[in-house]
């Protein structure tokens, strides 16, 4: 017995060491956002600030329009969420449940897909967003203009849906017993009645798992937003970051002021969605 309460308060303690080394960057963050730049730049040390700037905030939101950026990286990450939830969901239902030619074939190129990094189809995503067609000025063969460039079309298309998003809806799917579905079928509901009414409401572990990944994403995204877009009115959060940073020095006070008020959206999902996404995490794995 004693032992066994030995390891569990050891364990405990492990975990407990590990969290406080995970979160010790984030406190970081959060106390360097209420010091003032002369004591971040002072060759001692403090965790604690001496004073405490709360006018930091006020200060860093005052540089730029960050009710813009705030809002551009809101509707990006909701738009994409919601239809990537709906089409990976889909599609993962089908490559799980049912039966069609080509079916692990198709699904064998979705694994491909997975495999490939970003940055080799980062080009090619972008010379096909500014040649679509009827768009930001091109003709029928996407000659012309900008397509869709600087624009929200061009920041979610790329990223309804993806292999990962479908991957991990299938192994979830593949979960249920197939009795599910033959009882279904004896009851005469369609495929689509099927998905809609049964397995959908059962997904919220997977919906909830995926969604976060992708908001984490979508929202912290970077690169993609600074190459396509070009004007003020169209910079999410993660572009606004960089105006405080100069040719010669950093405003690390403001910057990180800024960054704490940019990741608290993704701390409150994650807060709400914890019981989902752990339990997603957990049935997802059960069978290959």
């Amino acid at each position: 017995m004693k032992s066994k309460m030995s390891i569990t308060i050891l364990l405990s303690a492990i975990m407990l060491a590990v969290a406080l080394i995970m979160l010790f960057p984030f406190m970081l963050m959060v106390v360097t956002s209420f010091k003032t730049m002369g004591e971040i730049q002072s060759p001692t040390f403090s965790f604690i600030p001496h004073k405490w700037m709360f006018q930091n905030y006020v200060l860093a939101m005052s540089k730029g329009d960050w009710l813009r950026y705030f809002y551009n990286s809101f509707v990006v990450t909701v738009i994409t969420v919601v239809a990537s939830l709906v089409l990976n969901s889909m599609a993962g239902y089908a490559f799980a449940r049912l039966r069609f030619p080509g079916r692990d074939i198709l699904f064998f190129s979705v694994l491909v897909g997975i495999m490939v990094p970003s940055q080799v189809t980062m080009i090619p995503t972008f010379l096909m967003m500014k040649k679509f067609p009827i768009a930001g000025g091109n003709d029928i063969f996407g000659a012309g203009g900008i397509g869709l460039i600087n624009s929200y079309a061009g920041l979610i298309f790329p990223f309804v849906a993806g292999s990962f998003g479908i991957f991990l809806c299938r192994q979830f799917f593949l979960t249920f017993p197939r009795a599910l579905d033959e009882a279904a079928q004896i009851d005469g509901a369609s495929t689509f009645r099927v998905f809609y009414q049964i397995y959908l409401p059962l997904s919220k572990p997977v919906l909830a798992t995926l969604g976060i990944f992708k908001t984490t994403a979508t929202w912290n995204d970077y690169m993609w937003p600074l190459i396509m877009t070009n004007s003020e009115q169209m910079r999410t959060v993660q572009l606004g970051l960089t105006m405080f940073r100069g040719e010669t020095s950093v405003e690390w006070n403001l910057l990180m002021a800024a960054t704490t008020l940019v990741v608290l959206p993704l701390m409150l999902l994650f807060l709400f969605a914890q019981k989902y996404f752990v339990q997603g995490i957990v049935t997802t794995g059960l069978k290959a």
